[in-house]
């Protein structure tokens, strides 16, 4: 399984309750701060959801 770095370029304001409990799920909760969690299908459902707030890469 993939590893997976998601970092929150965007704030979360403006936007929906659900896309902030989403952030809050992958354990972003400010600005350029960054995660990393495998590529499972819950996760990757998870980034797709809020694709505007976030970048991700794979690491190696």
């Amino acid at each position: 399984m993939a590893k997976y770095r998601i970092t929150q370029i965007k704030s979360k304001i403006g936007s929906t309750q659900r896309q902030k409990n989403t952030l809050e799920a992958l354990g972003l909760r400010k600005i350029n701060q960054s995660v990393e969690h495998e590529g499972t299908p819950q996760i990757m459902g998870m980034i797709n959801k809020v694709n505007h707030l976030v970048s991700f890469e794979e690491i190696k």
